[in-house]
């Protein structure tokens, strides 16, 4: 009887390893948000200023910041950036082994209104072999900690691979 528990409590721990391992490499569940017509409609009212707006994009190993575009223009005309910090380290420039909360990438998909410019120059992240814009970070502000899906209401999310990319 205790070796048939035994395997029971295996099999149950092995399903729930296996099939959180299957939602990772079909990436996370519907980022949620709002409906296209209600993005459209965000997007076409935001304010204008001397800033950008960006939205935090974490992938594992990588050391791109995420997606950069200016007030107005639509998510798919965003550019996929590299920060250059030396006048301000981002939001989450902090220890990737820190306590839950508080570490490295903890702002995934948040978005921000961003003070900066773009210096020109291309910055080569080698782990997605990408040559990606390079955006020099000035100052920023949270402005929605859930935004919901970045460029399509079916974005799906995957920590550990570059699935969120304009249409």
């Amino acid at each position: 009887m205790k070796k048939l528990l035994v395997r029971i409590i295996l099999l149950s721990a092995l399903c729930g390893l296996s099939t959180q391992c299957g939602s990772s490499l079909l990436g996370s569940a519907n980022m949620g948000g709002p409906t296209q017509e209600e993005r459209n409609v965000k997007v076409a009212n935001e304010p204008v200023g001397d800033f950008y707006y960006g939205r935090r994009y974490f992938v594992e190993k990588t050391r791109f910041w995420g997606y950069v575009r200016k007030p107005r223009q639509p998510w798919n005309r965003a550019k996929l950036v590299i920060f250059r910090e030396d006048q301000k380290h981002s939001a989450d420039r902090l220890p990737e082994n820190g306590p839950t909360g508080r570490r490295y990438a903890f702002d995934q998909n948040f978005e921000y209104r961003l003070r900066g410019h773009f210096t020109g120059s291309k910055a080569y992240e080698p782990n997605s072999n990408q040559f990606l814009d390079e955006f020099m970070l000035t100052g920023y502000e949270l402005v929605d900690p859930n935004p919901g899906w970045l460029f399509r209401p079916s974005d799906r999310y995957d920590r550990l691979r570059v699935t969120l990319t304009p249409p």
